[in-house]
């Protein structure tokens, strides 16, 4: 009698399930649920951008190659990758400096053969590299070590501030911090650090760009302007009011549908779900994130390693990051610096550099199973 360990249909099963099924069950239905909602927001805003629509489901469906791939790739041999990645990363952001391409004004893109943006790649390289610069000094970490990785954290920093890029730089300066924080960084330090930076906000507003000076302005008072630079705040949190209790229902947003609101399937894409689905609709929103942010940190404090602890610990508070970030300014308590909100705007770049965050995260998880069994 033939066993069914014989059978080519188990064997079948038993490769897909392998090499498919690898995603963490609860990150992946908490993110299929984020993903489902901001499709919903995202065919709202984008009903005039023919095309716009059918590019945010191709987005989503490269985000989930790029996360399975992530997912592959064991713990270790990201570890190994870290510093590499972290060299050609500044080396590309010093090619930006000397002869990057200007949009806008800014200086942020360069030509490899294809046009990126290397900013995006210290997304990853930053808590790559500090997470294992910290692993291998585990058994002795001290206060040099910290200077050291400040001085890692600083350079790519230092770069993408002189393309200017705020919001890029804020995120890279936040997931370089949670390493440092979680690798013991000291509070005396920490406090000391936060009391330094405000006593030098006065030096710090003189470097500011005028843009940048005027951003910090409009939050303060937006109807100085109100069909300038004020345009964006006042628009969006008008939306996000007139949303009410249980919102307008989709598709019958009227401050994105008559064209009040802009930027709205990308940076804004927040007030466009909010005034169609109202408070109701932002309190599912937020508790879909305070889950997938606690999955991750779970997940953290579960790790085998202090590198992969490091890691997805960075990148789980990145994540946090950015939806702070983007709720925070779309509602008017921010300045508005163009961060996306995390799964739910439309962009291809910001889009997969999360996708792979998601994708280390499940690969750590996974590798903790594998270790375990």
């Amino acid at each position: 009698m033939r066993s069914f360990s014989n059978n080519p249909l188990s064997t079948l099963v038993e490769i897909i399930k392998r090499h498919f099924f690898i995603f963490d069950r609860s990150l992946a239905i908490i993110l299929g649920l984020i993903l489902l909602l901001g499709c919903l927001a995202v065919s709202s805003a984008a009903y005039n951008f023919p095309g716009r629509f059918e590019g945010h489901l191709r987005n989503i469906m490269a985000g989930l190659i790029l996360m399975w791939i992530a997912a592959k790739i064991p713990p270790q041999n990201l570890m190994r990758l870290a510093m590499p990645i972290y060299l050609v990363g500044v080396a590309l952001l010093v090619g930006v400096a000397v002869f990057g391409l200007v949009k806008n004004g800014a200086r942020r893109w360069i030509n490899v053969g294809i046009i990126i943006q290397p900013s995006e790649i210290m997304k990853l390289a930053i808590p790559l590299t500090l997470a294992w610069f910290f692993q291998k000094r585990e058994t002795m970490i001290r206060w040099t070590d910290f200077a050291f990785a400040g001085v890692l954290l600083a350079i790519p920093v230092g770069l993408i501030l002189r393309q200017p890029d705020l919001g890029t730089a804020i995120l890279v300066i936040s997931s370089g911090f949670f390493v440092l924080f979680l690798a013991g960084l000291s509070w005396r330090l920490i406090i000391g650090l936060g009391i330094a930076g405000l006593a030098s906000l006065p030096l710090v507003w003189g470097l500011l760009h005028d843009y940048q000076r005027n951003r910090v302005m409009t939050l303060l008072d937006p109807s100085s302007d109100p069909l300038g630079k004020g345009f964006h705040i006042i628009q969006s949190t008008i939306a996000i009011g007139s949303g009410g209790l249980i919102g307008k229902g989709w598709m019958n947003g009227t401050q994105s549908h008559l064209e009040f609101i802009p930027e709205r399937t990308t940076d804004f894409i927040f007030a466009v779900f909010s005034e169609e689905f109202g408070l109701l609709g932002n309190g599912v929103l937020l508790v879909l994130y305070l889950l997938l942010i606690g999955r991750g940190l779970i997940i953290a404090a579960n790790a085998p390693t202090l590198f992969s602890r490091l890691l997805a610990g960075s990148l789980t508070l990145s994540i946090f990051t950015y939806a702070f970030v983007n709720m925070g300014m779309v509602s008017g308590i921010l300045p508005v610096v163009g961060v996306p909100l995390p799964f739910m705007s439309y962009g291809g770049t910001a889009f997969a550099t999360l996708s792979i965050c998601m994708g280390i995260l499940m690969s750590i998880q996974r590798n903790r199973k594998l270790v375990q069994t």
